[in-house]
Order: C-alpha cells, then sequence, then structure tokens
C-alpha cells in the first residue's frame, strides 16, 4: 500500500500534463483555468531546489538530535548500546516521515525523504554495531544479512514513497551481496545479474496492469535503472572495481575470468543495447529508450578495453562525431514523415517539461560554475598620470 492515496497522485499527474499543455501553447488560458479546477489535489510540493535544501537541512537536524542524545544521556556509550538506541530511531524516523506524509501531506518535499532515508541509515549502521563491532571474531553471514535488510528497507521505502533513488539504493545493497556466497568473480557477476533479471522479470509483469496511471512512470524508472544494472553486471569493465585502470590504459585484459566468460561478456555487451532499445521503442517509453542508449555508448566506450586495444586522444571527437551525425539523422529522418511523424514518434517537442529540466539544468550549472554562464565582466583600468588638471598628478583620463 503507498502512502498517498490513488487520486491524489492521479489528480496530480493531471495538473501536471496540464502544465506541460499549457507551456507548449495546447491549452488556452481559458481552458487550462477550467480544467485546473478539476485537478484540484491537497498533497503540498515545492521546488527542486528547495526540496534538496529542506532534505539536507532534515539530515542534519535528525543527526545533530541523535548527536545531542548521545552527548546528554550517554557519555561513553559501548558500541552495542549505541547500536541499540541506532535500531530504536530508526523506525522512530519512519514514523516522522509516515507523519509528515499523511498529516502534513507532504509529497517529494525533501523532510518526508530525508526521514525515510535516515531510517534505512539508522537500521544498517545499528545493525553494524550490535552484530558486527561487538563481537569478536565477526559472526559468519552477518555482513550479508545487513546488506539484505538495506536492501529490503530501501525497497520498502520506494514502494511506500516512490522515490527512485531508495529503489537505486536497493539495487547498490545487492550488489554486494553475492561477494559473501562465493568467492568466484565469475559468479558474483552471474548472481548480480541474475538477482536483477528476476526484479526486471517482476517489474514488466506488475507494469502491465499501470500503463496510463500515475505508476507507469515508477516502474518505467525502476525498469530502466535494473537494464542498466544488469549491463553494468556483465560489463567486465565497467563492474569490477579493480578493473577500472585497465578501462583508461586499454592494453591488457583481466585475467580473473576464464576465457569463455569473458568473451561471452564482450558478446552480450553488444547484444544487450539493440534488446534495451527495441524494448523502449516498442513500449514508447523514454526511460528505457535512455538506458539503452546510455548502454550502447558505454559498450563504444568499453570495447577497446575488451578487446586489449591502446586508447587514443582521438577516441572521444570521434565518438562525439559519431553521437552528433545519429541525432542529426534521426531527427531528420522523424521529421520527413508526414507531419513530423514516423511510426508514433516525432522530433517535435511535446511537453514543457523539456524545457523545465533545460531551465533548472542551466540554473544549476549557475550556482556551481558562475562563470560559466554569466563571464565576468573586466573591470575598467584607470590611468594616474600627466597632471593636466594640476594637483595630485591627476589627468583627464581619472
Amino acid at each position: 500500500m503507498r502512502a498517498y492515496s490513488a487520486s491524489s497522485e492521479e489528480a496530480l499527474r493531471a495538473r501536471n500534463l496540464l502544465k506541460d499543455w499549457a507551456g507548449e501553447g495546447f491549452l488556452t488560458e481559458a481552458q487550462y483555468q477550467r480544467m485546473e479546477q478539476e485537478t484540484v489535489c491537497d498533497l503540498r510540493r515545492t521546488n527542486i531546489f528547495l526540496r534538496i535544501v529542506l532534505f539536507f537541512f532534515t539530515v542534519l537536524i535528525v543527526t545533530a538530535a541523535i548527536a545531542l542524545f548521545f552527548t546528554t544521556f550517554l557519555r561513553r556509550p559501548s558500541e552495542q548500546i549505541t547500536g541499540i538506541f541506532l535500531l530504536i530511531f530508526a523506525p522512530i524516523a519512519y514514523a516522522a516521515a509516515e507523519f509528515a506524509v499523511t498529516q502534513a501531506r507532504l509529497y517529494r518535499y525533501g523532510i518526508e525523504e530525508a526521514l525515510a532515508v535516515s531510517s534505512v541509515a539508522f537500521l544498517c549502521i545499528g545493525m553494524v554495531f550490535v552484530l558486527l563491532e561487538s563481537h569478536y571474531p565477526r559472526p559468519a553471514g552477518m555482513e550479508a544479512l545487513i546488506l539484505a535488510a538495506g536492501a529490503i528497507a530501501s525497497l520498502w521505502i520506494w514502494y511506500r514513497f516512490g522515490l527512485p533513488y531508495a529503489f537505486l539504493a536497493a539495487m547498490l545493497f545487492t550488489v554486494w551481496l553475492p561477494s559473501h556466497w562465493t568467492s568466484s568473480h565469475s559468479a558474483q557477476h552471474l548472481a548480480v545479474a541474475a538477482i536483477y533479471g528476476a526484479g526486471l522479470i517482476a517489474i514488466v509483469a506488475v507494469r502491465a496492469r499501470y500503463r496510463f496511471t500515475y505508476l507507469d512512470q515508477t516502474y518505467s524508472i525502476a525498469e530502466a535503472l535494473l537494464w542498466l544494472g544488469i549491463y553494468a553486471a556483465i560489463n567486465l569493465q565497467l563492474s569490477s572495481l579493480e578493473l577500472l585502470p585497465r578501462l583508461w590504459n586499454g592494453i591488457e585484459r583481466p585475467t580473473d575470468f576464464s576465457n569463455p566468460f569473458y568473451w561471452t561478456t564482450w558478446a552480450l555487451t553488444w547484444c544487450l543495447p539493440p534488446a534495451v532499445l527495441a524494448r523502449g521503442l516498442r513500449t514508447k517509453d523514454r526511460f528505457v529508450l535512455a538506458a539503452g542508449a546510455i548502454a550502447a555508448v558505454l559498450t563504444l566506450v568499453t570495447n577497446k578495453p575488451y578487446l586489449g586495444w591502446p586508447r587514443h586522444t582521438w577516441d572521444a571527437m570521434f565518438l562525439g562525431a559519431f553521437l552528433i551525425a545519429v541525432a542529426l539523422f534521426s531527427r531528420r529522418w522523424l521529421a520527413a514523415g508526414p507531419s513530423g511523424i514516423r511510426h508514433g514518434f516525432t522530433a517535435q517537442r511535446l511537453s514543457a517539461k523539456d524545457k523545465a529540466w533545460l531551465s533548472t539544468g542551466a540554473t544549476a550549472i549557475g550556482f556551481v560554475a558562475p562563470q560559466a554562464v554569466t563571464p565576468p565582466q573586466p573591470s575598467p583600468e584607470f590611468q594616474f598620470g600627466g597632471g593636466d588638471s594640476g594637483g595630485g598628478g591627476a589627468s583627464s583620463d581619472f
């Protein structure tokens, strides 16, 4: 059961669509006002920048409150006592997130997100202190239990609140699980790919029932992340940290895997991106299409390291030129169709959301690197000397 009612989220989705259509001129102002009155939503929202600020301030406040509690009541607590109190704070933080949603009606407000994320963090850190740090030698299998608990808790947060990064967190917890089951690197890669594949099958099966509802985007993002996770698991140049130096040098091939397994993964890196792109084209899903495009670019980037060929400085230039050519060809091919449409696809912008994202990106770049958006103006140079007007050596140039 989700924290938000289906009627509220459907109304919110309708309001967002109305804003997109009105922003592109598909609706008149009178039509927009009339239809907006029919999609009243009681959820409280904010913009992305204030959402980020509130998220970090909430995390800071929660952390400071717990630190104050330990400083005031527990001067020098043992590791087990610290872990027990963190396990107590985990459900308190989660209850606060539920209260913020059900009573304050916060939706993507930053506050409830920070509280939910903090509950998962307290759960995992508390389990580490209770199960690992306070026992020597450490019990076998406890690390896998902590990772599994983090993955399950993150999945619940994703299902309950619909936060995409919670699903990504569950995937990251899952990455480290196979290392506690087997020491074989090949088996670890296969296990991760199998877990993601099982999740992908479940998501695709469930998503079919919510194709044109407010849940479609949630499942779409999850499916795209699972496709990328499967690709990263089979691409040995990406999924092994010890192989990252070889990715840049491109002159050595890893020796941790057998030849059949190595070359099978190389073949799969070329087979998977077309399959993902075909899936995205068939369902007209932009997130899955983006995942397929990212996988295709990564295949081109990692092909030379896979084959043991040396990298050159002009490789990036050729890749950029190739991607520009593909983008221009696709745009021209779509534009040449009847009314600029081919098989249900068009290069024309149909939503104001793209402009909003571009505006948000430009604003973010302005905060990070203000000189990249507005270059500094050169200050005028003042010249002194001459004494034409007398007094202090000032001149008419002063």
